[in-house]
């Protein structure tokens, strides 16, 4: 894996691409505002400055061997486009997005065959404009669809190990997915509400309580689709959560601080959706998602915790 690309330089993607920069010929794949705003203020990890290498969908580069998909859901149209011209025959993408459709909403455009399944977790990358700073960088678990240990996994294990970065090759790949999808319905949403950073979920039985019945509805939902998650995997979650920096903060709580849309569709959105369909009720994402639609309807105005009466 020699070239290797990424799209999306914000508190995940700045965060890998600062410990693949030493290891491959990578380039991040920006449109031509950013390039050259990137260029001009650079990013910043962990205090330290990073002057990657930018390039444009109108710039003449080889094709990927590696491509690193780390932007929001709702960029991800935008995004394929911006990368199209870098896939060629023998690309393999990484898709770091939450939720459990990327992969197929990708490789609907350029072919299923290029999709390594995959997600990031254990992280606590928090990013504020140009700067991002972690402690955690967590570990990126991913896989051939039917699990099978291919060279491509191999190799790409191999560049992750040697950057530093925490690797994972599950055996079912499916099912861990399914298992970042409850902890994302349960953690991101809550924490975006209760404007919670990590600390919180360690210190509050009714934060965990509240996390605990929202991943409850994804599990259900899960059972029914033959897909094995069971209590013990929310459990083994707080283990994690309580080894993550305690002012981490989850990407919907920094989205909803900085006034950003959030992945509330990708969340109780699709909860909700999959529980109609499989006549399963979804209560608490039903709350959650009118809560944070209200969020965000307040961006405009301003009149969230100002104090004003309203």
């Amino acid at each position: 894996m020699k070239n290797v690309y990424i799209a999306g330089i914000g508190a995940i993607g700045s965060m890998i691409a600062s410990r693949l920069q030493k290891n491959c010929r990578l380039k991040v794949i920006v449109d031509a505002g950013r390039k050259k705003r990137y260029s001009e203020e650079g990013i910043y990890v962990n205090d330290e400055k990073y002057d990657f290498d930018y390039i444009t969908p109108d710039d003449t580069e080889p094709p990927a061997d590696l491509l690193i998909i780390a932007v929001k859901n709702r960029h991800l149209e935008q995004v394929i486009e911006t990368v199209r011209s870098f896939v060629g025959k023998n690309t393999s993408i990484l898709s770091l997005l939450n939720g459990i459709d990327s992969e197929q909403i990708i490789g609907s455009q350029f072919g299923m065959e290029h999709m390594l399944y995959s997600f990031i977790v254990a992280t606590d990358s928090v990013r504020v404009k140009n700067r991002t700073n972690y402690t955690n960088v967590g570990k990126i678990v991913f896989g051939e669809k039917n699990s099978e240990i291919t060279p491509r996994v191999t190799a790409v294990k191999t560049l992750l190990e040697r950057s530093g970065i925490g690797v994972e090759v599950p055996c079912d790949i499916t099912r861990e997915i399914w298992w970042k999808f409850m902890l994302n319905v349960g953690i991101n949403q809550t924490s975006a509400v209760l404007r919670a950073p990590y600390g919180v979920y360690q210190k509050s039985e009714s934060a965990r309580s509240l996390m605990r019945n929202a991943c409850m509805e994804v599990l259900n939902i899960a059972q029914k689709k033959k897909i094995n998650l069971t209590n013990e995997d929310i459990d083994n979650y707080f283990r994690i959560i309580n080894g993550l920096a305690a002012n981490g903060k989850t990407s919907m709580l920094q989205d909803v601080e900085a006034g950003r849309g959030t992945e509330v569709e990708t969340f109780a959105g699709a909860v909700i959706r999959m529980g109609k369909e499989l006549d399963i009720p979804t209560p608490v994402n039903e709350i959650l998602y009118a809560m944070i639609k209200t969020i965000e309807g307040t961006y405009e105005s301003s009149i969230l915790f100002q104090g004003r009466n309203i």
